[in-house]
């Protein structure tokens, strides 16, 4: 056997911090502030410095170094999403990937999935790997096991529901008066039989949403039939199973406010599949992707979560960057879209 062809392979060390000071004639020190980023180095050492990295393919480890790092910072902010799959969590999430970027700054996400124990095990597991921050979406009803985090500095925002048992910044939508608007809406183009399919009445949106449709309807002296409330409708086939039976009644609704995007997508397919789409008019909470493309094109009260997303981001590298001020409520305004379902004639138009 050829010794050549049979000698282990010799394993190459990845190059270390030490290694890019030697190479650019600086001490260590100097090499990590300007990997760091930190001020007070010569405009030659950081370009002596940055050739080195290259030269070297130097890359920092985040979380080996975050103990040494100025202010213990990892450069990772943990994002404590809903559902990562679900079209508003991932544009949400782009966002403030986005926005991390340009402070390159990873974001590290996971789903609570509406589960209250997997919320606190994902911050758990975040604030273990000295994330430098937290965006929370929670599924819980007390975020008050956070306070530790706070009280040693780490900056927190709520994004879409509020905080419950502590006080720290968040971005919340405009559900009420979004809800409202879909309302307004449906009976201004002739409908009073308008039925609400919500979400879980346990997640503070639905009953904001619950609250702005009650209310709108109220507006027009119009109290809906009890069984045209439908709660805790959380998928697509629980949404499609629902509108079933609300249309085999003997008296149906002309109209439909379904409060999330999912539920809207099963709300739509059921109205498909019983040949009621052109008949049966809706509008829906959310916006999703090719929902301009059905047949009729769907009428939603849109919300802007990569507005939120940049909100919280630029809220979290405000308090990052030593900002200080008392926790505030940042309200994200809805927008109502008319594609055709919404617009659909109900038999009071023109009375």
């Amino acid at each position: 056997m050829n010794s050549a062809t049979s000698a282990p392979t010799a394993v190459r060390a990845r190059p270390t911090l030490r290694d890019v000071a030697v190479l650019a004639g600086v001490s260590t020190k100097t090499a990590s502030r300007v990997v760091n980023g930190e001020p007070g180095v010569s405009p030659s050492k950081i370009a002596a410095v940055q050739r080195a990295v290259t030269q070297l393919d130097y890359r920092p480890n985040f979380t080996a170094s975050s103990l040494r790092r100025a202010g213990g910072r990892s450069a990772a902010i943990a994002a404590v999403l809903e559902d990562l799959a679900n079209p508003f969590s991932a544009a949400l999430h782009r966002a403030l990937e986005d926005a991390a970027r340009e402070r390159q700054v990873l974001i590290f996400a996971g789903s609570v999935d509406e589960n209250p124990q997997r919320e606190r095990d994902l911050v758990r597991a975040f604030t273990m790997r000295q994330a430098d921050a937290l965006v929370v979406v929670p599924a819980s009803d007390d975020q008050s096991y956070l306070m530790t985090e706070i009280n040693a500095g780490t900056p927190v925002v709520f994004v879409d529901r509020p905080p419950a048992g502590l006080s720290v910044d968040a971005v919340l939508t405009d559900n009420h008066d979004g809800a409202a608007a879909a309302v307004h809406h449906l009976v201004r183009h002739g409908h009073r039989e308008i039925a609400y399919l919500g979400d879980l009445q346990t997640i503070p949106t639905a009953r904001q949403r619950f609250q702005g449709f009650k209310e709108a309807l109220s507006d027009h002296g119009i109290r809906p039939a009890p069984a045209n409330i439908v709660h805790d409708l959380h998928t697509e086939r629980d949404a499609e199973g629902a509108v079933r039976r609300l249309l085999a009644t003997d008296a149906p609704p002309t109209a439909l406010f379904t409060s999330q995007n999912l539920v809207t997508i099963g709300a739509i397919r059921a109205l498909q599949q019983l040949g009621r789409q052109q008949q049966i008019a809706l509008v829906g909470f959310d916006d999703f992707p090719l929902a301009d493309l059905l047949q009729p094109a769907v009428t939603v009260i849109a919300q802007n979560p990569s507005e939120m997303g940049q909100v919280a981001a630029a809220l979290i590298f405000r308090r990052l960057d030593g900002e200080q001020w008392h926790p505030t409520a940042h309200l994200v305004a809805t927008r109502l879209i008319p594609r055709g379902s919404g617009e659909i004639l109900g038999p009071h138009y023109g009375r």
